[in-house]
């Protein structure tokens, strides 16, 4: 890939380079959040500091961890993703925000990404709108145990994606409010868990370079609750599903050293 990077040995808008950077990488969106996720590693080194991308790297269980913001929306991210694979990384698991949208996905609850509708528009530089935007079987279990574990309440199910945050919650006031009304009816009639903006690009990504993804998501409100005027207060904090994915991620690390140990071809 064409690098603009004034060090050649790093990538352009990360700025990292081979050898900073674990195999496994926790992406929040908020570069806010990388300081406190990398409070749960082993000896956290700050990589990186760039544009929207922190990168922080240490480790769990004597095995290399990162932790890189992507920023908001499906742009940001699928460029952390391609310079992360670029320096080595190979397994994700996306930590961030939701709103909710069945009446039983209360704030605070935990969803889990299973599979992305593509209501966005970089997955679509990847993949045909026909491919489905699933989350590696591998992680996907990794993280549903880890959530039972941990007895945090959870969902797991199908996610929506979009690019406009306001498209979501005006939807009236936009010229194409009839598409984005109708859409998100036939959403919640369809089971579809929560809205969110980056899952459906990591999925869609992950497949088209061969590696593995998943996601755990904060509900932080619900806005079907709120038509139907049921409580529904905003939730801000993310611990409870940095907790199961730093869970998931050493099971992960365990999993992937018995297959290792157990067929060294």
């Amino acid at each position: 890939m064409p690098n603009y990077s004034l060090d050649p040995e790093r990538v352009y808008h990360l700025q990292v380079k081979k050898g900073e950077i674990g195999k496994y990488v926790i992406l929040p969106g908020d570069p806010k959040r990388c300081a406190k996720i990398a409070a749960y590693f082993d000896d956290p080194v700050q990589i990186a500091d760039s544009r929207e991308y922190i990168t922080i790297t240490g480790k769990l269980d004597g095995v290399p961890v990162t932790v890189t913001s992507t920023g908001i929306g499906g742009p940001s991210a699928a460029i952390a993703i391609e310079e992360l694979v670029e320096c080595g990384a190979d397994t994700f698991i996306r930590v961030g925000t939701c709103g909710g949208m069945q009446e039983d996905v209360l704030s605070g609850d935990l969803v889990i990404a299973e599979a992305a509708i593509r209501m966005e528009g970089t997955s679509r530089e990847y993949a045909p709108i026909e491919f489905p935007a699933v989350a590696n079987p591998e992680v996907l279990i990794s993280l549903m145990e880890a959530a039972k574990e941990s007895d945090f309440r959870t969902h797991t199910g199908v996610v929506q994606c979009k690019d406009s945050f306001y498209g979501q919650h005006s939807p009236e006031r936009m010229p194409v409010a009839d598409e984005l009304l109708s859409k998100w009816s036939a959403w919640c009639r369809l089971g579809c868990l929560a809205s969110e903006m980056e899952s459906a690009a990591l999925f869609t990504i992950a497949a088209a370079l061969h590696v593995r993804a998943g996601a755990i998501l904060l509900v932080m409100a619900n806005q079907e609750r709120a038509k139907m005027g049921l409580p529904n207060p905003t939730v801000h904090d993310t611990d409870q599903a940095i907790r199961v994915a730093v869970a998931a991620i050493r099971r992960l690390i365990r999993e992937d050293k018995e297959h290792e140990e157990s067929d060294p071809s």
